[in-house]
């Protein structure tokens, strides 16, 4: 048992030497992981990031490729990219003086997926995986009346939840409401983290602040990511970076949110975390995409899941 002044997720994460902090969905989720991974790294730990990737990986190099399925992307990667979250964060790792590979996974099914963690745990002697993902769908079990997009999401949770060596498997979630735009109910949210807790597989919350060492760089390489993607910039992370700054409402940072209001607010920093394999048994279809090779095949073996499934209508938190 945890003392109440101890943090469980990095005490869970106190005997691991070698950790892999991996953003579950694709994008810059990466990006969400930076405050977990930067503060393991102070304490000392090996950490190596990836990411499942949104990026155009099959035009790389044969000598960028660690294995089938698993690109360790560098600051030189493909310069002719315009959208390639990796490999600016690799530029941002560089600058800062931080180790500068980030590996990246293509958007596969969950046997490939699988293969290409097994091949970068044993490359690096992984004995712990934070698997992290900016907003909260990772936590939809799949009743409920609109799930976001959980599809790379929960190929991830897949993924890693037969890989039963791995001494520690967790999952954190940052970005509390910034999927409400995809139809996500933040009431059905909590319903979940509640029934985890009683199931003994949530590990609590805590926050980014910006007056942290790990809360100051997350700012500047969210900044610099939105410098350096123009077209393109997180909108997940720019929530999440403006609640960390203490901003609130309706706060604009990039035209891409034109027509929508946003709710930057304080729980948004908040990192949410999770048992990994806990998580991964309260989903009530990830046996149908066990064997999936495509990312389409998720895609369909979910709504073949839900056609005929009565879901939990999406309720408003009444405070």
């Amino acid at each position: 048992m945890t003392a109440l002044h101890a943090n469980p997720l990095f005490a869970r994460l106190a005997d691991s030497e070698r950790i892999l902090v991996a953003g579950a969905g694709g994008g810059f989720d990466i990006y969400a992981g930076l405050p977990i991974a930067l503060s393991l790294v102070h304490q000392g730990k090996q950490v190596r990031l990836a990411n499942l990737s949104f990026s155009s990986l099959a035009g790389l190099p044969v000598e960028e490729w660690a294995a089938p399925d698993l690109a360790a992307v560098t600051p030189r990667s493909a310069p002719h990219q315009a959208y390639f979250p990796e490999r600016t964060l690799a530029r941002w790792l560089r600058i800062h003086g931080y180790p500068d590979t980030v590996y990246a996974f293509p958007q596969v099914g969950v046997q490939p997926l699988r293969a290409a963690y097994r091949a970068l745990i044993d490359l690096h002697g992984i004995d712990a995986v934070v698997l992290v993902d900016g907003g909260t769908d990772i936590l939809m079990r799949g009743d409920e009346a609109g799930l976001g997009t959980p599809e790379e999401d929960l190929t991830s949770v897949a993924a890693l939840a037969a890989l039963d060596d791995v001494p520690q498997r967790l999952v954190v979630s940052v970005g509390f409401g910034v999927d409400a735009y995809h139809g996500v109910s933040h009431a059905l949210v909590l319903e979940n983290i509640a029934a985890l807790e009683r199931d003994g597989a949530y590990l609590g919350a805590f926050s980014i602040p910006r007056a942290t060492r790990e809360g100051a760089l997350f700012l500047d390489a969210v900044a610099h990511a939105q410098e350096h993607t123009p077209d393109r910039p997180s909108i997940v992370n720019g929530s999440i970076a403006a609640a960390v700054r203490g901003s609130f409402g309706d706060v604009r940072f990039t035209t891409r949110t034109s027509g929508s209001e946003l709710f930057v607010n304080p729980l948004m920093s908040l990192c949410f975390a999770f048992d990994l394999p806990g998580l991964a048994a309260r989903c009530l279809y990830l046996d149908r995409i066990e064997d999936t090779h495509l990312m389409r095949q998720v895609h369909s073996r979910i709504a073949e899941f839900r056609e005929d499934l009565v879901t939990r209508p999406s309720r408003r938190i009444p405070h």
